[in-house]
């Protein structure tokens, strides 16, 4: 098929290159013109596990180009994805401006019968305002789908190739075996194909972000009463988690979920329930929960340094909102970085992936900027633990405690046994975690 695909961020990068690795020929489309240049050279402007050699492979056979030209991208497709973002607005809603924008540009440049496909997360009754922007600027058939993705950072490539289901929601007979061709390739194993009306796809999606994010909400709540009570949260989770009508994801507790989805997501949804006259509690709760548990870190720290931290150096590992990614969108270490700063401290920082984003859009010169892992902890009182990098999980404790003033460790991803912590002569302060006697 001749795919146009308009938006070359996370989505729209890993859709493009993933499309063409089945032999679609694929445009990827945006008016960033800076970025299409590096695209056009191969260089991938985010950190995505696997989607650099699917993009420069794709490139050299020439089933996959890039362009600022959407119009005429357009023109030569017979399927559109919409893959722009929507950013929360000031009041949390959905901001559809650059949605729109697409929808009008291709009312601009309909020339033959095309499937425009929503990619997008956007909220209920989006896919009728693309139609109707579509019908006001052309009179040639097109047809509308929404196919929302459900791609974790981190593994978007493996997500999209293996797929645990596809959703898609249509609204004519025309759009059904054009999907089921394009998705064939990834659904061989077995695992479905989901047809459905596109109201009930659009809202599939926002279900199921704001569910994940209430999963773990809940189990920071139960974490801060664990810590109340003197019993342990990664007990705990191991109990619920075994109930098979609960099972074990998204039970861990931490610091608090970040990135571009979970945190927008569930305020979109508030926002359209307001919209609508329905007040959602729960998500509301979720969300301040969240908010909340962001400075949880920052508090553990004052109240063993003290609430003063002016003359304290403390380490950070970790930025990115999780790992494999440079992603640093609603990050809990923003907050937690931030806190540090405005209680006094000075503080040093350490992320695999993610130090040029932080520099460049959040902490500046603010902060210190360690090579590497052992490096951030030279001469600091204590090190914070913000990101579960694979590499942060079995450091050499020898080096950290050599390195560090005092052997003090806070834990915000609970990756380690209170007793091995003890045993190797540190204070550890985990979340929600017994500590041992």
């Amino acid at each position: 098929m001749n795919i146009t695909v308009i938006g070359t961020g996370y989505v729209g990068l890993v859709v493009g290159a993933c499309l063409s690795e089945t032999g679609n020929r694929v445009v990827c489309a945006d008016i960033d013109e800076d970025k299409i240049a590096r695209l056009k050279q191969g260089e991938v402007p985010i950190y995505e596990p696997g989607l650099d050699r699917l993009l420069t492979r794709n490139l050299q056979e020439q089933r996959l180009s890039f362009t600022t030209d959407v119009g005429a991208a357009v023109r030569g497709s017979e399927v559109v994805f919409i893959a722009v973002g929507t950013p929360p607005g000031e009041d949390g809603s959905a901001d559809l401006q650059h949605v729109l924008n697409v929808a009008r540009v291709i009312g601009d440049n309909m020339n033959s019968e095309k499937l425009v496909i929503t990619k997008s997360t956007v909220p209920v009754g989006t896919a009728a305002r693309v139609r109707a922007e579509i019908e006001s600027r052309t009179e040639g058939a097109f047809h509308v789908c929404s196919n929302p993705e459900f791609l974790k950072e981190g593994a978007a490539v493996d997500d999209f190739m293996k797929p645990d289901r596809l959703v898609c929601g249509i609204e004519s007979d025309m759009a059904r075996p054009i999907l089921e061709e394009l998705f064939e390739p990834f659904v061989r194993t077995g695992n479905p194909l989901i047809f459905m009306d596109i109201e009930s796809a659009e809202l599939t999606k926002y279900a199921a972000n704001a569910m994940l994010a209430t999963r773990i909400s809940f189990m920071n709540q139960i974490a801060r009463l664990c810590e109340r009570t003197g019993a342990d949260v990664d007990m705990v989770r191991k109990g619920i988690g075994s109930d098979p009508r609960i099972g074990q994801a998204f039970l861990f507790a931490g610091v608090g979920y970040g990135g571009s989805c979970f945190p927008k997501d569930v305020q979109a949804l508030i926002r359209t329930g307001e919209a609508l006259g329905e007040e959602l509690t729960i998500l509301t709760a979720v969300h301040e929960a969240n908010e909340r548990q962001k400075q949880v870190l920052v508090r553990k720290v004052t109240a063993v340094l003290g609430e003063d931290l002016a003359g304290r150096r403390l380490a950070v590992w970790g930025l990115a909102f999780k790992p494999e990614t440079d992603d640093m969108r609603e990050a809990a270490a923003i907050r937690i970085v931030e806190g540090l700063l405005a209680a006094g401290a000075d503080v040093v920082v350490h992320d695999p992936v993610a130090m040029d984003v932080a520099r460049e859009w959040h902490f500046g010169d603010r902060v210190d900027y360690a090579t590497d892992a052992y490096k951030a902890c030279t001469d600091a009182d204590a090190l914070l633990i913000v990101t579960e990098w694979l590499q942060y999980r079995r450091p050499d404790w020898s080096i950290v405690a050599s390195e560090l003033k005092a052997p003090v460790v806070f834990d915000g991803r609970n990756l380690f046994k209170p007793e091995r912590m003890r045993d190797s002569g540190f204070n550890y302060y985990p979340i929600g975690r017994r500590q041992p006697t």
